[in-house]
């Protein structure tokens, strides 16, 4: 997504408390996050938290997210995703109101709430996406403000509506002491990254995040991620399959550019088929690892730091990887620009979610999302 908010937020703008809310395409949960505001300047790193999605939920989502697969109308509901829809209501619902209680808050204290929703299918060359979550029935059952529907103006213009999160990182990243550029990698179940050299910002997804790896091992173990990249640290890569994959006419865009959560399936086909549960892992996470490196050939110069977000910062094995990348431009990942465990996680994008209904309040509801009472 190009830079939209930061430029066009007049500087006399309050700022505000807002609630930002996200569910990503690792399926996981519901993170929510506050953050003190005006959409361009970040006054307070507020609390975090996590409402997870039970099994029987994620086996919901998983299949309303194959049931999209064909969706040409992004209004449709067919049976299994109007049910999904009515799931990730009740479960942003829910999270808001536990979040409140634990912290002390009143509703009257929070501006807006931040909802992305549930991805479903993300096909901008289609000009389609579709991220299920009705905003109408957040607020009416919150009487909170709430801001909704990010991508779909962007993706109908054009526009590859994501990442998201770029503005955020930006905002983020002023209050670090980070040598530059920055590269902010978030490693969710698409890998994205966020590209910061002063005014200059550069955002895309890289490739397959942690999501191939969770359905891989999901298939074969039953367990839906590689707790601290455990299974996949006692394999050995694949590199045949490795360069196999790379070949994928994705790896040679130049930036903007986006991915559907399930778009390598298809191109991953039977390749790894017999290849052994230990070694799958650890050739789906060196492809994550390598599609990040792929990025830096695209940027205007390689990174001097990198920030790691998202669940795959909590994969040393992923971590690894990603370091012994150097030959292609990865340098190092960054002590002093560490993300602290608190904003690790989730916690990076959802608060970079309740970033965004400063602006959206008054300014430009219309280009970027829906607002609603």
């Amino acid at each position: 997504m190009s830079e939209q908010i930061a430029s066009e937020l007049p500087s006399s703008a309050a700022s505000v408390l807002a609630i930002g809310l996200m569910s990503g395409t690792s399926q996981d949960g519901v993170d929510v996050g506050l953050i003190d505001s005006d959409g361009e300047r970040i006054a307070q790193l507020g609390a975090t938290a996590c409402r997870p999605y039970s099994n029987a939920e994620r086996t919901l989502l998983r299949r309303a997210t194959a049931a999209a697969a064909n969706l040409t109308d992004r209004t449709a509901r067919p049976d299994v995703v109007a049910e999904a829809e009515r799931l990730i209501d009740d479960a942003h619902a829910e999270a808001v109101e536990s979040f409140l209680i634990a912290n002390g808050l009143q509703r009257g204290e929070v501006a807006a709430i931040g909802f992305h929703g549930q991805t479903l299918i993300h096909r901008p060359e289609r000009r389609l996406t579709l991220q299920i979550g009705d905003g109408h029935a957040l607020a009416a059952r919150l009487g909170i403000a709430v801001v909704y529907d990010f991508r779909a103006a962007d993706v109908a213009a054009g526009g590859q509506g994501a990442p998201l999160a770029p503005v955020f990182h930006r905002a983020l990243v002023r209050q670090l002491n980070c040598p530059l550029p920055v590269a902010v990698l978030n490693v969710g179940g698409v890998a994205n990254v966020t590209y910061i050299d002063g005014q200059q910002l550069i955002a895309c997804d890289t490739g397959p995040g942690n999501a191939l790896l969770d359905d891989f091992l999901r298939l074969h173990t039953g367990t839906p991620l590689d707790t601290d990249g455990r299974v996949a640290a006692s394999g050995t890569v694949d590199e045949r399959t490795i360069e196999r994959l790379l070949q994928h006419p994705f790896f040679t865009l130049p930036p903007p550019k986006s991915l559907d959560r399930n778009e390598f399936r298809g191109f991953l086909g039977e390749t790894l088929d017999g290849i052994g549960v230990t070694n799958g892992a650890a050739t789906l996470t060196a492809l994550t690892a390598a599609a990040v490196a792929r990025i830096v050939a695209h940027l205007p110069r390689a990174p001097a730091s990198w920030i790691v977000a998202g669940g795959g910062a909590r994969n040393p094995t992923l971590m690894r990887n990603a370091g012994g990348a150097a030959r292609a431009g990865i340098r190092r990942v960054s002590p002093c620009c560490r993300l602290v465990d608190r904003y690790t996680g989730g916690a990076s994008f959802r608060l970079s979610r309740s970033a965004q209904p400063a602006p959206c309040r008054s300014h430009f509801p219309a280009r970027l999302a829906r607002r609603v009472r």
